[in-house]
């Protein structure tokens, strides 16, 4: 359970983007920290039934954000690098399993040299790949563990579309797909993954943009090398929620918010995620 907490089972914690999450900014330097808050109320099965017992906890996350875009174009893109560095809480009282830890630290760093954006008159579209690098402490003894134990590969591709020239309607669906290197401790390599954010917005005339939003994550192979008896499941993690976001131009500073409530997850903690995400352009 360390590698699931709030990841469906890699390093990248869906329902960080929302409403235009696939849009990369114009040329500049950005700073984005996403503070997010993870609750849970249960724990599931492989078969997405509740594991018998009392089995909360609860995940708080600041994951600071920096991107470069530079006023270079490649491939007609717009291209930028990034780097991400996480700090976390994890509480988890799992007693149906006999579990009660607790871990809190800087996490694993994720650093991305290819970023590029796309824009056309009513769409956008992204393409980015990095790693996540094993920087974090990381104990196979600790279901709370803030590090993975492991890298991970993690390929980026999405789009914006907008249904009027004044982009005041937006749908985006953004898409990242991790592969995982083998974790030392425990000669586990943890199956790929696929997981999709998406957001439906409208822009008010007052520049309050409020939005539907949802994330759907899925383990696309078994964990290889898991000793034989123990559970072997692919994990899923599916959710709905809403978001509201303002962004003040004069100070180049963005504000969002918003409520995830999962539904249907499997071999895997279920629960309610809150984000709030600010963006500051330098």
């Amino acid at each position: 359970m360390t590698d699931s907490a709030l990841a469906v089972n890699g390093h990248y914690v869906a329902g960080v983007e929302g409403i235009r999450g696939a849009s990369v900014p114009p040329p500049g330097f950005y700073y984005r920290g996403y503070l997010v808050h993870y609750g849970i109320d249960s724990l599931l099965d492989g078969q997405g039934d509740k594991v018998v017992g009392d089995n909360t906890g609860k995940v708080t996350a600041l994951a600071n954000r920096m991107i470069w875009i530079i006023d270079k174009k490649f491939l007609g893109a717009d291209y930028g690098v990034e780097v991400i560095i996480p700090v976390q809480n994890v509480s988890l009282d799992f007693r149906g399993l006999g579990i009660d830890d607790s871990d809190s630290g800087l996490g694993d760093i994720f650093l991305g040299p290819v970023v590029l954006g796309w824009h056309g008159q009513q769409w956008d579209a992204v393409f980015a790949a990095g790693y996540w690098f094993d920087t974090a402490d990381y104990d196979d003894q600790s279901a709370a563990a803030i590090g993975k134990g492991f890298g991970t590969t993690m390929l980026t591709l999405g789009g914006t579309w907008y249904f009027d020239i004044e982009k005041a309607w937006s749908l985006s669906v953004l898409s990242r797909y991790e592969i995982k290197s083998e974790q030392d401790d425990t000669g586990i390599t943890p199956g790929d993954s696929l997981l999709v954010e998406w957001g439906l917005s409208h822009r008010l005339e007052n520049g309050l943009e409020l939005g539907l939003v949802g994330y759907d994550a899925w383990q696309l192979e078994n964990d290889q090398g898991v000793p034989a008896g123990l559970p072997n499941d692919k994990r899923k993690q599916h959710a709905l929620g809403v978001e509201a976001g303002y962004f003040w131009p004069q100070l180049g500073l963005g504000l969002n918010g918003a409520y995830y409530n999962e539904y249907s997850n499997e071999a895997r903690p279920e629960g309610g995620l809150f984000r709030l995400t600010l963006t500051k352009a330098f």
